[in-house]
């Protein structure tokens, strides 16, 4: 891979892991805020239900925080862009639509394969 290939995807990378630890930022201080009391049981229930919503969605986001983590070690280790299971360069398409990926689209779309016709 060209070195200002690897310099966009580490900049991209770099810029989403930024993004995202704010937004983990705002939602800490956001639920540590004095509580609030509500008077009608379904706007308690409905704040409840945003609350949650939240909640899932920065689960999701501490998720891709590591794997945006563990893509940046592969810079590191010079390994970034390279397929984990048959060792080929992936695609700069498929790293365009999914930076944190470890394996190429052949090798990814064996592996769904193979789990469809194990009922995984």
């Amino acid at each position: 891979m060209r070195k200002e290939d690897l310099e966009f995807f580490k900049n991209l990378l770099n810029d989403r892991l930024t993004e995202l630890l704010s937004h983990a930022d705002s939602t800490v201080t956001g639920m540590t805020q004095q509580k609030e009391n509500f008077a009608d049981p379904t706007d308690r229930a409905s704040h409840e239900a945003e609350r949650s919503f939240e909640l899932r969605i920065r689960d999701r986001e501490h998720k891709l925080i590591k794997k945006i983590k563990k893509a940046l070690e592969r810079f590191d280790n010079g390994t970034f862009g390279i397929c984990e299971v048959c060792e080929e360069e992936i695609s700069i398409e498929r790293l365009k639509a999914r930076p944190v990926t470890t394996q190429c689209i052949e090798c990814k779309t064996r592996e769904e394969d193979m789990e469809k016709a194990l009922g995984i």
